[in-house]
Formats: structure tokens, sequence, C-alpha cells
């Protein structure tokens, strides 16, 4: 579990570097404080949907069964608290026309910072359902979790590669 919180805010991190980049060449836009206002509210629209699509995606690939609906709700409440959460830091940090290049980087630390309260709010939700998983689910859980992230899961790493005896 430790490893995965460390990937996990290895990701959030380089997300916010990246992120910060992107948005740093984005301000040599023609008119960027109408960009950015426009921009938000879509995207705050697509980050929605983007979510619900994610929530959906969990439930289908992980098997939810109807015992489970509880617990698989409490997981998708926080999913959606946390899309809002951030949702309202970037629109703080596009509201802000003035903002100097460190108040640009403090933003992106609150919204960082933010990342991590909602992973630590989303891990007991999610332990909680999945110590209720059958082995087979827990199983399934651990494949798909990982690919859902990106990447070819967590079995079969090298990390789980049995060590030679010397």
């Amino acid at each position: 579990m430790i490893k995965l919180i460390d990937k996990q805010v290895s990701k959030i991190a380089i997300a916010v570097l990246v992120g910060g980049l992107c948005l740093a060449q984005a301000s040599y836009a023609a008119d960027p404080a109408a960009e950015a206002k426009s921009d938000v509210t879509m995207k705050h629209q697509d980050s929605k949907d983007r979510v619900e699509a994610r929530i959906k995606a969990l439930h289908d690939k992980l098997k939810i069964t109807k015992e489970q609906e509880p617990r698989f709700e409490a997981v998708a409440k926080v999913m959606r608290e946390n899309e809002a959460a951030i949702h309202e830091l970037a629109e703080a940090r596009h509201a802000k026309e003035d903002a100097s290049a460190i108040d640009d980087l403090k933003s992106y630390k609150e919204i960082a910072v933010a990342h991590v309260k909602g992973l630590e709010k989303l891990i007991p939700a999610f332990e909680s359902l999945y110590n209720g998983f059958s082995d087979e689910q827990k199983s399934n859980a651990d494949s798909v979790f990982g690919k859902f992230e990106g990447h070819e899961g967590h079995k079969g790493s090298k990390t789980d590669a049995p060590k030679e005896s010397k």
C-alpha cells in the first residue's frame, strides 16, 4: 500500500510540474484572461464528466456486487468531492489576473496539496471496499487499478519477481 501511495504522490508531483510548464506556455496566448475563464468553465464540466465516467468504469471493471454498493458509493462520493475541491482551486487560480510567478507556483502547490488530501480521503474509503472483496475480486482489482492508471498493473512488476537465492 505504501508503494502505491508513493507512486501516486510521484505522479501528482510530475503532473503539477508538467501542468505548470504547460500553463506558463499558454500564458502567451493572445487573450489569456478570456481564454482561461472560458477554459475553466468548459474544463469543469469535462472534469465532472471524466470523474463520472471513471466511477462507472471502476464500478464495471471491479464487478461491484449489490452488497458492495454502499461502500462503492462512499468511494464515488470522495472522488466527486475531490474533483470539486480541485476545480474550486483551479477556478481561483484562473481568476487571478495579476498573479506573479510566485503566486502561480503557490497556487499549483495548493492544487498538489489538495490532490494529496484527496488521496488521504480516498484510500480509507477504497480500502474498506477492497477489504470486502473476495480473493478473486482483490486479484482483479489489483490488475484493474494498475491498468486503469495507465501502466501494466501491479502484478508481474520487477519488485514482485521472486528473489534468486545465492
